[in-house]
């Protein structure tokens, strides 16, 4: 029973193309279970293609270090402090408790890591940190 529960914790899609009926295993499907497995493929099929077409567009995702996770936080609190747009819609909106948590984020990820870090993520942070502490200052000021 603990196998199953563990096992709930991700889904491996294999998005390997074959030829119609060939190495499928649909000749392995117990008679009845044909027309809902088809009309599943269908579906995720439709809900896959989407998100394919935006994974050729992004191009390959850099590769996670220390400096690429403060990156994508100060990213994220940037956008929440209306100073870059949305990715998504394009446009700029000031959210300041979003703001604020993320940039409690880093600051907590500096506690916790200090002593750990190579000097220039510890500089990085410290910096990112105090020029987002800025920023969230002046626009709670207004």
């Amino acid at each position: 029973m603990g196998e199953k529960e563990e096992e709930k914790g991700f889904v491996i899609k294999d998005r390997r193309r074959f030829a119609e009926g060939a190495g499928t295993g649909e000749e392995e499907q117990a008679p009845g279970t044909e027309e809902s497995s088809a009309a599943g493929k269908d579906e995720s099929a439709e809900r896959e293609e989407p998100s394919d077409e935006k994974e050729r567009d992004r191009g390959p995702l850099p590769e996670v270090t220390m400096a690429t996770f403060i990156f994508s936080l100060s990213s994220s609190a940037l956008v929440h402090l209306g100073e870059i747009p949305e990715p998504e819609t394009n446009r700029s909106r000031v959210d300041l408790p979003i703001a604020k948590q993320i940039i409690d984020t880093l600051g907590m990820l500096q506690e916790k890591t200090k002593g750990n870090l190579e000097q220039d993520e510890e500089r990085l942070l410290k910096s990112v940190l105090y020029d987002l502490r800025m920023r969230y200052i002046q626009k709670s000021e207004k």
